[in-house]
């Protein structure tokens, strides 16, 4: 299972890079200025068995979250391991957004009649489509096309447009055999239609054409029109992780 998990938490790296990476052990420091998604902005713990030093370690990662003015955020998914949760539990940290990471086998995927789509070659006509759909605010603009820039597998940059308005819009990451959902998001004008479902599949066919042969996504737990969505087109739960921060003194 912890295989399983790494490969899913690398390609999650590869697919959403931060700005700036750091290791202490096998702790993976992700920060990034521009963006303040928190899987940007988190220590990511990677073997269950790497508890050495975790005051030491805690501190450090601290210091540097302060210098980019960030909170500082720990990502804790089964790599976590029980030894750190429970020293978190006894300072008082909090626990919450708990998502969950999903797989449909693309042979299992009903491709065929999904429309072909070409992803948009133009980054910046699609990043002002995502925000607009998700309700970003527009000062994220930077940050986003800098993550973007810096993906070094295959991206696909899918919106569904009617006209000069997006409906929807999502990244698909092609990564070996894999093909990662991410920023998946429809207008809320525009919700309850199937727009996300038909991107989504004709994201899914693109990236097969390509070699994939599984999608993969993370979606927040409490997202359930979403997980109805997934479950809907075969998806199936991995594995969950959540965010953790310490407490606020004074």
């Amino acid at each position: 299972m912890l295989a399983i998990v790494r490969r899913y938490e690398a390609a999650g790296f590869r697919a959403w890079p931060a700005a700036a990476v750091h290791y202490d052990g096998t702790w993976v420091v992700r920060l990034t200025a521009g963006h303040p998604a928190k899987r940007l902005n988190s220590v990511n713990p990677l073997d269950p068995g790497d508890t050495q030093h975790m005051a030491d370690r805690i501190g450090r990662a601290s210091r540097r979250f302060d210098a980019y003015g960030r909170p500082l955020t720990f990502r804790m998914s089964p790599l976590s391991g029980p030894d750190l949760a429970s020293h978190l539990d006894r300072e008082g940290w909090s626990r919450f957004d708990e998502s969950l990471v999903m797989r449909l086998p693309l042979a299992d995927a009903q491709l065929d009649d999904a429309m072909d789509q070409i992803p948009l070659k133009d980054i910046s006509r699609f990043i002002g489509a995502s925000l607009k759909v998700s309700g970003s605010d527009v000062s994220l603009r930077p940050g986003l096309s800098e993550i973007i820039g810096a993906i070094q597998p295959e991206a696909g940059l899918f919106a569904l447009e009617d006209g000069a308005e997006a409906l929807a819009t999502l990244i698909c990451v092609h990564d070996g055999d894999l093909a990662g959902l991410f920023e998946v998001a429809t207008d809320k004008s525009a919700r309850n239609k199937g727009h996300g479902r038909n991107l989504i599949l004709s994201a899914l066919k693109w990236a097969r054409l390509r070699g994939a042969r599984e999608a993969w996504l993370q979606v927040e737990a409490g997202n359930v029109p979403a997980l109805a969505l997934y479950h809907s087109l075969g998806f199936d739960e991995v594995y969950r992780y959540h965010y953790r921060r310490p407490p606020v003194h004074g």
